[in-house]
């Protein structure tokens, strides 16, 4: 097999893994495997479907505006985090460093950029323009979404960071382009 990986990333790797190695350390501890699981699982797509459907709940007729908000933004994100991880190539560090315990199936090769992180930083940024009460809710499952990344031993902590910056930029991208005022005037 042929290493398809950018010299940056080699680098990256020999500065992050021992990092990567202590915190993924920590899953032996039962009850924190199961919580990161349990993140991991929900940061796949279940959280974010029941975000999406709950905006009309929440918004009333608007909520349907809101919907399209975020689904396009989760669409558009899906397609740039597609086209950066199998353009970019960078191994996990389970793969790389076999000192480093994975402790859930990954659902692909490739770690850069974390897109569990990206979409609950996205989410999480739309909700604070939408709807701030939620983000008691939305901000710690957003932060134990990206601490499982690392956690489990399927990121570094630089894929992490660049999905959250990813994630950010998308969401206030679509604010940008479609400002949660238009949607919270529609409000009664």
């Amino acid at each position: 097999m042929v290493n398809r990986s950018f010299p940056v990333f080699e680098r990256l790797d020999l500065v992050e893994w021992q990092a990567c190695r202590r915190l993924a350390l920590f899953c032996h501890y039962r009850p924190l495997l199961a919580l990161l699981r349990l993140a991991s699982r929900l940061g796949d797509w279940p959280a974010w479907v029941l975000l999406i459907a709950c905006q009309p709940l929440i918004h009333g007729h608007a909520g349907w505006h809101v919907v399209v908000q975020f689904a396009t933004t989760a669409v558009v994100g899906i397609m740039v985090y597609r086209l950066l991880k199998t353009r970019l190539c960078r191994e996990r560090p389970f793969i790389t460093f076999t000192a480093i315990p994975c402790t859930m199936p990954p659902m692909d090769r490739y770690s850069f950029p974390s897109g569990h992180t990206m979409h609950a930083v996205s989410f999480a940024t739309l909700t604070a323009a939408t709807a701030p009460w939620l983000l008691a809710i939305i901000a710690p499952l957003a932060l134990l979404i990206a601490a499982s990344r690392v956690g489990l031993g399927l990121h570094y902590m630089s894929d992490v960071a660049a999905g959250a910056l990813l994630g950010l930029l998308l969401a206030k991208a679509s604010l940008w382009l479609y400002p949660a005022t238009l949607v919270t005037a529609v409000l009664p």
